[in-house]
This record gives structure tokens, C-alpha cells and sequence, in this order.
């Protein structure tokens, strides 16, 4: 399969300008290219170049609001509720870190809550992005139903992401971003449109059967990580993140994928704290001797640096891209 190669300032100015074409704000499109590319260049492609045509084609016919712009409310001073009013998921969730880094420092402890939203994309980055202001992070997003209750058989749960993120003293800050299903569903929409097969263990068809067709798992649900023990935890980012917030809950949620139904207005909660005015000045510092507990051992790195070598390599090399996908973006 030939690639074309696109440095990153390029890439985003292509994939914004295909959004753009197709009913999205350019401030929206813009962020939206922005978070996408920032996906690719970490070499999450699931979460990357592949999601262009399915946000382009729910944008032409609403399922997502490329013109919606964000609402906010300050409940409290540490609770932000966004309402992403059924827009890309992006500019809300850039709207709860800006409300996080100004709430967070006065208040020790905030939380941004955002209902009516969409794919958050990467859940690393927000977090990383408020973990280089110096605040530890979590964030819980619930998606669209692919998991079933251990034991059941009917997709209940999505694969809800969770994240966090811890500041480190001059160097990159611990970032762990973990999907609850084996992989992401972004690995297997892009195995689909490579026409691949997958792996053997990732996801069982409409049948409940073992599948290698991408297809066939994308009809059928997906396999929890830690068996019993991921729906556990499936269960608890869906009232975090859909429950507490007001937002859709994932069996109700219509699919990220493509452009039919309604939008599917699922949720995201973010938490931040302060560290130094929870465990004092020296918070930050008593991380790093964890880190360097770790980071002592041959051949283990911590949680997110593989990221940041990749992320070097693209802002320098620029970015591989599948000239078809490429076109299919440039026509849309």
C-alpha cells in the first residue's frame, strides 16, 4: 500500500480544511484536525487520519454538530458543567481544561463534566495536557455499546476509556491511557479499512463466536480486558461518565462510526487536583522517586514515553499517511 508523507502542520491544515467543507465551524475543524493529528503522530492511528471520513459524514447530516460551540456553566467554583450541545467532543473537552487549570489551583479539587458530547478521541491527552500545568488528572468517557456484562451477551457497555496523568519534575509526566475492552475499537475500524484481519481474542461476532473479521467484530462486541474484572470497571466509567453527568448511556448511544441515527450524546468527567495543596510543596518531587523506582529497572519505561519518542519522530520526519486515505480526505 503506498503512503504519502505530510508534515504535521500540513496534515492538519488538510484534515481541517476537509471538515470545514463538510458543515463544521473552522475553530471546531481546527481543533478537531489538531487533536487528530496529535493521535497519529502518537501512533494511535485509531484514533487518528482514520476517523476523518466517518466525523465528515455525521457532520454533513448532523449526527454531529460541526457548528455547535460548547456551553458552559460554573455550578460551583470546582464544578464546570460543559454541555457539548451534540458538537465534536474536542472543543468541549478543550473548554473543561482551560475551566480545570484556572479552577483547579484555587480550589485544590475540580471536575468538568460534559454530557450531549462525542468521541473524545485520545483519552491520554487531555490529561497529559493538564499534568504539564502541574495538576494530576483523570478522565472517564463513556462510548457507544461493544461490551457485554461478564456473562451476558447483549452490548451494555462501550469500551469507556479511562486516563490519568501525573506531573513529573523536568520531564514528561506519567500518562495512562487504557481502553476497559482487549484493544481499542479504533484498532479494529482500522484493520476494516486496511481489510485486514484482526487478532484472534480481541472480539466475538454477532453470534457471540471468536472472530478474525473486522466486520464481524465491529457488528459484535468486543472482549472486556481482565474478563469479569473489565466489565467491573465498564460499569463504573458509564455512571461517571454518562450517569453522573446526565449524558447518554452507552446501550442508548448510536455509533461513532458511521452517519446513521441521532447523535449519539455521551459524556466525559474530567478530575483534576493540585498537588502541592493536597500533599504540600514537595508533592511533585515525592512522584518523581516512584518514577525513578521504576525507571531503575532494565528494559521498563513508565506509562507514555513510547508516545513521546514517536511524537518526536513525526514533528521532525512527518507523518506516513495511506495515499488513498489521504485522497479520501482531500475529496470529501
Amino acid at each position: 500500500m503506498s503512503a504519502t508523507t505530510v508534515s504535521l502542520s500540513e496534515a492538519v491544515a488538510r484534515v481541517s480544511a476537509a471538515l470545514e467543507r463538510c458543515r463544521t465551524l473552522p475553530e471546531n475543524a481546527a481543533i478537531v484536525a489538531r487533536a487528530l493529528v496529535a493521535a497519529e503522530a502518537d501512533g494511535l492511528k485509531g484514533h487518528g487520519f482514520s476517523r476523518v471520513p466517518s466525523y465528515a459524514a455525521q457532520a454533513k447530516v448532523g449526527k454531529v454538530d460541526g457548528m455547535a460551540r460548547p456551553v458552559v456553566e460554573h455550578a460551583t467554583p470546582s464544578l464546570i458543567r460543559i454541555d457539548a450541545c451534540h458538537g465534536f467532543a474536542y472543543p468541549a473537552i478543550q473548554t473543561a481544561i482551560s475551566a480545570l487549570k484556572e479552577a483547579t489551583p484555587m480550589m485544590g479539587v475540580a471536575v468538568a463534566a460534559i454530557r450531549r458530547s462525542h468521541h473524545c478521541g485520545v483519552a491520554g491527552h487531555p490529561v497529559e495536557r493538564l499534568a504539564e500545568a502541574g495538576l494530576v488528572a483523570m478522565l472517564f468517557a463513556n462510548t457507544p455499546a461493544a461490551m457485554a456484562p461478564w456473562g451476558g451477551k447483549t452490548a451494555t457497555f462501550g469500551t469507556n476509556p479511562i486516563a490519568f496523568a501525573c506531573p513529573l519534575p523536568n520531564q514528561p509526566p506519567i500518562v495512562i491511557d487504557l481502553s476497559l475492552s482487549k484493544v481499542a475499537r479504533g484498532n479494529i475500524l482500522a484493520a476494516k479499512q486496511k481489510g485486514q484481519p484482526i487478532p484472534e481474542g480481541w472480539a466475538l461476532d454477532p453470534e457471540g463466536q471468536p472472530t478474525t473479521d473486522a466486520d464481524a467484530a465491529l457488528k459484535g462486541t468486543m472482549l472486556p480486558l481482565g474478563d469479569a474484572k473489565g466489565t467491573a470497571l465498564a460499569l463504573m466509567v458509564e455512571l461517571l461518565a454518562a450517569g453522573l453527568t446526565g449524558a447518554t448511556f452507552a446501550a442508548d448511544a448510536t455509533s461513532f462510526l458511521d452517519d446513521k441515527g441521532g447523535p449519539p450524546g455521551t459524556g466525559q468527567l474530567l478530575i483534576a487536583f493540585d498537588p502541592r495543596m493536597i500533599g504540600g510543596p514537595g508533592a511533585v518531587a515525592h512522584f518523581s522517586r516512584l518514577a525513578s523506582q521504576i525507571t531503575a529497572q532494565v528494559g521498563v519505561r513508565l506509562p507514555g514515553n513510547r508516545r513521546m519518542d514517536l511524537r518526536a519522530k513525526a514533528k521532525t520526519e512527518g507523518l506516513a499517511v495511506a495515499s488513498s486515505l489521504l485522497a479520501e480526505i482531500d475529496a470529501l
